[in-house]
């Protein structure tokens, strides 16, 4: 078992059910602990060597740049409509970085 793509795939998926979750119950806690665990599944995804990192790469990125605004706009500008606008667009970049995740995870056990 491959625990850096574990450790990886986990910060990735967390990321993910947060962004749920705020989407669930608007706080600005569970915003910033989405942005939280999509920062660092980014900068584990940095150190990825596979035929789609860059992919993977740069929908964390897009999840990265949808978020920190979002919480920028809930909490120093106090508009939730925006916040839950970046938010989505986070959750749709995650949900294609978990789909290429999962695309990898086929490509890898072929190759066994």
């Amino acid at each position: 078992m491959d625990w850096g793509k574990v450790i990886y795939v986990f910060f990735s998926l967390m990321s993910l059910t947060s962004i749920a979750g705020f989407l669930y119950e608007h706080s600005a806690i569970a915003l910033f602990m989405a942005a939280s665990l999509n920062l660092v599944s980014t900068f584990l995804k940095i150190g990825v060597r596979n035929l789609l990192s860059a992919e993977l790469l740069a929908s964390s990125l897009v999840a990265d740049l949808h978020l920190i605004p979002a919480f920028v706009y809930l909490v120093l500008v106090g508009n939730l409509e925006w916040a839950i606008a970046l938010t989505i667009g986070a959750l749709i970049a995650n949900i294609f970085s978990m789909g290429i995740i999962y695309i990898e995870s086929s490509k890898t056990n072929e190759e066994y």
